[in-house]
């Protein structure tokens, strides 16, 4: 690992930083206007979103969300709660504890779904370039001006 850094990397993380932040910011707001916790919306999204050969269990959702497994038990508890999840029995002895989303926690999740990807497709630009700029300045040391990354169009 390279160890000097240039004024370029300080700028190119600091506004990497920043977009991810106004992003979080964003989504913490939407979170709570619908009624959710920031982390409950985010394990209901990890739970919607797990791939077809993860079993939907806690201990998955909290290595997803990287909290520790009481802290996601929580989360389940408040969202059961609230009838957001439910758990069920799952395993030939049913011990295995599965989870799901309720009909409230599919509609729930779907408007603030599409409320993210929508503010992801105005501010979603800036946060790539942002990205990319970290990781040309990562490969040679150069990058440019913030202003200009986070005006950057992004071409795909």
């Amino acid at each position: 690992m390279e160890k000097a850094l240039t004024l370029a990397d300080y700028e190119s993380l600091a506004e990497l930083r920043y977009q991810i932040r106004r992003f979080l910011h964003f989504s913490e707001q939407a979170s709570r206007m619908a009624g959710l916790e920031p982390h409950q919306h985010q394990l209901m999204l990890a739970l919607k979103g797990l791939p077809k050969n993860v079993r939907p269990r806690i201990g998955e959702l909290a290595e997803r969300l990287q909290i520790r497994h009481h802290s996601a038990v929580e989360l389940v508890n408040r969202l059961s709660a609230g009838g957001y999840v439910r758990r069920h029995r799952g395993g030939e002895d049913g011990r295995e504890v599965l989870l799901s989303l309720t009909p409230k926690g599919e509609k729930v999740l779907r408007e603030l779904s599409l409320h993210h990807r929508a503010e992801l497709g105005m501010r979603g630009p800036a946060l790539v370039a942002a990205l990319r700029r970290v990781i040309h300045t990562s490969k040679n040391g150069k990058g440019v001006p913030v202003r200009a990354a986070s005006r950057a169009r992004i071409k795909t």
